[in-house]
């Protein structure tokens, strides 16, 4: 079971993006135990940070460590945008999603522009479409 669920997500509030979504097929997402709420959080992936999710005054730490749970959204060296061709030129990470189907308090899902592929009628009844090459 994914840890990434909306009773997880319950006390985001923003989601920030320090790059163009409009020019990613897919990010990677990752649930972290952060020391704060807010703010831009320290970043010690192989890769780069992409955007990260804001909780609200009401979100609790964690009993034990006093952490907050908040996603982090970043993509390695090796993935799509960087490498084209590469390893995921179809397909994509177990863990990415496409950025257009995030929000707070809202998981993201896996699209067929996520996964290298063409565009599916619920692409196009939520309005994703594919960038032309």
């Amino acid at each position: 079971m994914s840890l990434i669920n909306e009773a997880n997500l319950a006390h985001e509030v923003e989601i920030v993006w320090l790059e163009d979504i409009d020019k990613l097929d897919y990010v990677r997402q990752s649930l972290d135990r952060l020391p704060t709420r807010r703010g831009r959080p320290a970043y010690h992936r192989y890769g780069r940070m992409v955007g990260y999710a804001v909780l609200g005054p009401t979100a609790k730490g964690t009993v034990a460590s006093g952490t907050f749970r908040r996603r982090v959204f970043w993509l390695a060296p090796h993935d799509r945008d960087t490498l084209p061709g590469g390893e995921y030129h179809t397909g994509a990470p177990l863990e990415s999603v496409d950025p257009r189907t995030l929000a707070p308090r809202r998981p993201g899902h896996k699209t067929e522009r996520s996964e290298g592929g063409p565009p599916s009628p619920a692409m196009v009844a939520l309005g994703i479409t594919l960038p032309k090459t």
